[in-house]
């Protein structure tokens, strides 16, 4: 397989999988606020880290334990931040109605997108180190190409995202489906986070 096909192919695999990125980018797609705004910052984000990934900066932060720690600390201390104000607002479910909502200013999208993209350790694994290693065997020429398909695939997903989540607005319209949304949005969350912190404690 060609190593352009080999990145994307491997982007995909790796982004398509539920994690908080995706999670925050449909619901800004959904509510309609800088939905596209979160997905150019997220796609931005692991473009600069599969960047460094493939030129060999995963190898090294791969070798620092006390690195990783911080980093997986940090990760979920903003995922139990974020879990709870989701179960929060399933406790008071409302329409998707963009009129009656607080709207979010482009700067809180953007601040939260980059923590999203900088304060998760699953990120870094696998842009850093899962993909920063499969590009090791690869020749300069080939290495860059690899790079080509990795980076589309983190575009094409995440303004794919965004812009699935405006067509399923309608849906949103009624408040159960919103508070199933915020419920497993939660639990997802906090899920990972626990997963964060075990393996911090088990020293994996």
């Amino acid at each position: 397989m060609p190593p352009f096909l080999r990145g994307l192919t491997l982007g995909l695999s790796l982004i398509v999988a539920i994690g908080p990125q995706n999670a925050f980018v449909l619901r800004q797609g959904l509510t309609r606020q800088h939905g596209l705004l979160a997905a150019f910052v997220c796609a931005l984000a692991d473009s600069l880290l599969i960047t460094l990934g493939v030129l060999g900066v995963g190898a090294f932060l791969a070798r620092s334990p006390a690195l990783t720690l911080v980093g997986t600390l940090a990760g979920a201390a903003f995922l139990l931040w974020y879990g709870w104000r989701s179960f929060l607002s399933a406790r008071k479910p409302v329409a998707l109605e963009t009129a009656g909502q607080a709207q979010q200013s482009p700067r809180a999208v953007l601040a939260t997108a980059l923590a999203f993209s900088f304060l998760n350790p699953h990120v870094f694994l696998d842009t850093l180190v899962l993909i920063g290693g499969a590009s090791a065997g690869l020749s300069d020429s080939g290495r860059m190409g690899f790079l080509g398909g990795t980076l589309l695939a983190s575009w094409l997903w995440f303004f794919g995202l965004a812009l699935a989540g405006r067509q399923l607005a309608p849906v949103m319209n009624n408040p159960r489906a919103w508070q199933v949304l915020d419920v497993l949005i939660g639990v997802m969350m906090w899920a990972i986070a626990a997963g964060l912190v075990w393996g911090a404690v088990q020293g994996k």
